[in-house]
């Protein structure tokens, strides 16, 4: 692997920066405060390539590696995790699904719109009863000649109300059947599609989260994404991918976290001296660098292999759960440097505390991560 960094990431990773300096930093206090999501912000990222990083240019794409990915999503998410986690949402599950298991028709009818930002995406899994135990999830689709007829709900889902289209996973089988998933590209505006409750979060609160909820959805057969009873592999597939997009988010956080506080560290003096030259502090600055940098090296290492086609699952858990764990750990550090103002909102440290820990429990939780690693290493 090369770990150096060409002009071309460089570049990007800068423009990433320059357009959460300038577009999400102003208002991210007021975002969260309201839980407002900014649409616009979205539509501007989508001017910027942000929308389709990892499509192919001819199909409106930016076209780049998972390498510049995960720069965007790591420097976007330093200023403001909620934008970094929606615009990762959208990019490796609903867009990637569409692109990875969508035929030539589908990529050509979706993909230009999503990678421009023109319509933003969710894609929705997880249910009410149904979180790890995807396989028995309760939304069904039934044929009824070239249609389908799609019953149920789907729950903490990102961008239910504002996204404009989902993929959405459906039962097409029995309650534990094998092959018994099957994916559907939902378009808002179908008669019966309609989004539910908006959940009040912790954190990440400027990123919607909300129910999709589909009452007698006749969708064509058109918009079916592979074969029938394909959607479960299709999804453990796109799951691969997105715990590079978590842990990506989690390694802007933590950056953001030690930043914040070693900035603070630097300026804060007790007893005559900078509190930063304490070994207390000094000690939890070394480790929240170190964590950082270990991070990033999981996530480069499972970045190389995604780019190259190869497989990366047990990888890919091992950055996600890695990244995700160690940048609670960071954020609460840097709560605990600040002090007194550590746990007021007039500092970062504290909202970078509440995001951080959805990232061990989002696109498959720490335990999970935990148990593709294990047994893949029993399989090696």
């Amino acid at each position: 692997m090369n770990f150096e960094i060409n002009e071309n990431q460089k570049f990007i990773a800068e423009s990433a920066r320059d357009f959460a300096k300038q577009f999400i930093e102003p208002q991210m206090m007021e975002w969260d405060e309201s839980q407002h999501f900014p649409v616009e912000v979205f539509k501007k990222a989508g001017e910027m390539g942000f929308m389709g990083i990892l499509v192919p240019e001819e199909l409106g794409g930016s076209g780049l590696s998972y390498f510049e990915y995960v720069s965007i999503i790591d420097e976007i998410s330093q200023v403001d995790p909620s934008i970094g986690l929606s615009i990762a949402a959208h990019n490796s599950l609903c867009t990637n699904h569409i692109l990875t298991f969508g035929n030539e028709a589908q990529k050509q009818k979706w993909i230009p719109k999503l990678a421009t930002g023109e319509v933003i995406g969710a894609w929705g899994l997880t249910e009410h009863n149904t979180g790890s135990d995807a396989g028995g999830m309760n939304t069904t689709a039934k044929r009824n000649g070239d249609e389908w007829i799609i019953n149920g709900a789907k729950n903490f889902i990102t961008h239910a109300i504002s996204g404009d289209i989902a993929v959405v996973m459906t039962r097409t089988g029995e309650k534990g059947a094998p092959n018994n998933t099957t994916a559907f590209v939902l378009e808002k505006g179908m008669e019966g599609f309609t989004s539910g409750k908006k959940e009040n979060k912790l954190g990440m609160r400027a990123s919607e989260t909300a129910e999709l909820i589909f009452d007698n959805v006749c969708v064509p057969d058109a918009n079916r994404l592979g074969e029938v009873g394909s959607g479960f592999k299709q999804a453990l597939k796109i799951l691969d991918g997105g715990r590079i997009s978590i842990a990506a988010l989690s390694l802007g956080i933590a950056k953001g976290a030690y930043k914040s506080a070693l900035k603070y560290a630097k300026e804060r003096h007790q007893f005559g001296q900078a509190i930063a030259n304490f070994q207390a502090i000094n000690f939890k600055l070394a480790e929240m660098a170190t964590e950082i940098e270990a991070s990033e090296l999981l996530i480069q290492k499972a970045s190389y292999l995604k780019n190259n086609n190869l497989p990366m699952s047990t990888e890919g858990a091992m950055a996600k759960y890695y990244a995700s764990e160690a940048c609670v750990r960071i954020a609460n550090d840097a709560v605990q440097i600040f002090g007194g103002y550590g746990y007021t909102k007039d500092f970062p440290a504290e909202k970078y505390y509440r995001d951080s820990k959805l990232c061990t429990i989002g696109e498959g939780t720490t335990e999970i991560q935990k148990l593709v690693i294990g047994r893949n290493i029993l399989k090696d």
